[in-house]
Order: C-alpha cells, then sequence, then structure tokens
C-alpha cells in the first residue's frame, strides 16, 4: 500500500519520536497571505524598520506563522484521524524566524490514554519547531484525540505526562538584542506600556470577525494542515467542516490588537483549550484577561502574562465557565501565554 492512510491509536508507541515531512522555507508570501486572512498588524511583524528601531535585524515573521507551519507539519503523522485537537501547555519561542528560513517539525510521544468508549484515544506529543541551522525555534506540547483503526486493538497502558501549569518568567525567552528603549508608541498605534496593565484587568477587544468557509480553506491549505475534519464534510455526522483551531487563535490575537497593541511578540504557550466547535458563519470575538506580570533583564523590555478567550457572537461579557465549571457553550478558545510589551 502506497498511500498514507494515517496513524490511529494504536499505532502510537510511548517514546518514539517521529521525523514529520515536509521541510519549508519561508518566504515573504506567508507573511502577505497571513495578513490577508487575519486582521494583524502587530508593529514589530509588519515593518522592518520598526523592528530595526528594537534592535532587531528586520521583523520577523509573526510568531504564529511559525507556530502554523510547525503544526501543519505534525498533521498527517499525528491528527489526520483526529476527533480534536485538545490543549497545549509548555509552550516556548526559543528563536526568531525570517523570510530565508526553512523550518521542520519533530515529535516526541510522551503520553498515551485510551477513552472510555474504546473508539478512540488521547495522544501526548512535545513537538519541536527546526530551522535550518539545527536550532529549535519553537517548542510545545499537545494533545489530541484519535480516533482507533479497529474496536479490538490492545490498549496501550494509560500513562499521562505531568505538565507544568505555566512557564516561569525565568525560562522566557527575549530574542537577542531585543531592546525597547526607543519604542517608537505613536507608530506602534497604542500609549500603553507594561505598567499600566494591571494583573486581574479585563480587555474587551470590541471588534469581531465572521468565519468564511474560503478563509478557513485557504488558511488550512496555506499551513499544510491536512486534518480530515477541516475538509471532508463525510467526516462528521452533522456534515460540517471544523474550523482549524490554529485559525481562531489567530484571529483572537489579531482582534486583540485594540487594547494590547503593545503585546508585541509571543514568547511562550503555558495552556490552551479549544473550548467548543467553531464553524464558517460564527462571529468571533475576543477578550483579554492580565493574569501576571515579569519583568525581562532586556532594555525596556516586560512580559506580561494573558488569557485570551475568544467567544462566539452572543456570549456575555467576559463569561467564561458555567456553575458546574464547564466552558460556555459560546467560548472557543481559552489561550494562556506571555508576551512581550515596552516598559
Amino acid at each position: 500500500m502506497k498511500t498514507n492512510p494515517g496513524r490511529f491509536f494504536e499505532d502510537y508507541r510511548l517514546g518514539e519520536t517521529i521525523v514529520h515531512a515536509v521541510p519549508r522555507t519561508i518566504s515573504g508570501g506567508e507573511r502577505a497571505l497571513y495578513h490577508a486572512l487575519y486582521p494583524a498588524r502587530g508593529a514589530i511583524h509588519s515593518s522592518d524598520e520598526f523592528a530595526r528601531g528594537c534592535g532587531l535585524p528586520a521583523a520577523p515573521v509573526d510568531d504564529l506563522i511559525a507556530f502554523h507551519v510547525v503544526f501543519g507539519k505534525t498533521v498527517p503523522d499525528i491528527s489526520l484521524n483526529a476527533v480534536a485537537n485538545l490543549g497545549y501547555a509548555e509552550g516556548r519561542w526559543l528563536g526568531q524566524v525570517y523570510p530565508g528560513d526553512t523550518l521542520r517539525s519533530e515529535s516526541t510521544v510522551i503520553g498515551l490514554k485510551e477513552n472510555s468508549n474504546g473508539k478512540s484515544g488521547v495522544v501526548y506529543v512535545r513537538t519541536r519547531g527546526i530551522n535550518q541551522r539545527d536550532e529549535v525555534v519553537l517548542e510545545y506540547v499537545r494533545w489530541v484525540m484519535v480516533k482507533k483503526g479497529r474496536a479490538d486493538a490492545p490498549a496501550p497502558g494509560a500513562v499521562v505526562p505531568s505538565l507544568a501549569p505555566v512557564v516561569v518568567p525565568e525560562a522566557l525567552v527575549v530574542p537577542k538584542r531585543l531592546d525597547f528603549s526607543r519604542y517608537d508608541f505613536a507608530l506602534a498605534g497604542e500609549r500603553h506600556r507594561w505598567a499600566d496593565y494591571a494583573v486581574g484587568e479585563r480587555i474587551d477587544h470590541v471588534d469581531g470577525v465572521t468565519v468564511e468557509e474560503a478563509d478557513h480553506l485557504m488558511a488550512t491549505r496555506l499551513w499544510q494542515n491536512t486534518s480530515k475534519v477541516h475538509f471532508d464534510v463525510t467526516q462528521r455526522e452533522d456534515g460540517r467542516r471544523l474550523i482549524y483551531g490554529g485559525h481562531v487563535i489567530s484571529l483572537a490575537r489579531a482582534l486583540s490588537f485594540n487594547g494590547l497593541a503593545n503585546a508585541q511578540m509571543i514568547v511562550a504557550l503555558n495552556a490552551g483549550a479549544h473550548a467548543n466547535p467553531c464553524f464558517a458563519g460564527d462571529t468571533v470575538r475576543a477578550w483579554s484577561e492580565v493574569l501576571d506580570r515579569a519583568e525581562t533583564a532586556a532594555p525596556g523590555v516586560g512580559a506580561l502574562r494573558l488569557r485570551l478567550v475568544a467567544v462566539k457572537e452572543g456570549a456575555a461579557p467576559f463569561a467564561l465557565k458555567g456553575a458546574d465549571g464547564k466552558y460556555l457553550p459560546e467560548v472557543l478558545l481559552d489561550l494562556d501565554y506571555w508576551a512581550l510589551v515596552p516598559r
């Protein structure tokens, strides 16, 4: 058999490392398409001159471009037969990605647990994005629910990894030579500094974007995400294409510009949950909560720990979970991350 049916839950082995095909060289085209798909306008990723004013050699590609490219490589081996991507932890951006860099991905299986229904199981992997100089530029853990190919396939012993609830500030990697001491607030779009944000503060990002089938299909093809549930309407009983969770992440991150324009660079992903499915026609809105603040050794650079929540139209302001502790049905995404902000 020459075609690839994708792995099923029983095909994974604890501790194995999977080298994913195919390496991809990043160009300015990814940046242009990213800005066409999402209302992204962070200054440091938009302008070479702005980035140079902050000590960088040029504008790196958006942090989430690196994430999408690395993630997309893993799909044929990890989530081609997925029911849903469930969560993230221990994510760190370890180096910047510039046009001309080539990225590849590797994943190590760190946990396996069959579901009680016997029809699927959860696979935990630690993924690394590696550039042409063999430098790891991104790493993260994710867990995904994967179908079983055979209901009678024996289940491996359950192993659920112990994961850190947050990346500690000391482990954040600030880009070399990053310097916000001469940061241009006028060109960035807002005047708010690190000290202007208080722990516990919530920000309504006001704007919304209605998800279109065409945008989603272009995005999943751009990031080479081949998971069947994003393309093939026969994969779900309701006959609907599931919107790629990363598409929702990028929409919410771009919407957060209004109120967090100076949260320029994502440096860590502490946790994340795709709380409910998103479909074409849903209007996505976003709000953020400041969870923590930390200083860094870089001149003029501070870090904010932020909760980014994406919701569907009609959600109550700042509502997240019900009295039962479960996410409300209007909540699409709950993402916990660290971003670098001028002090």
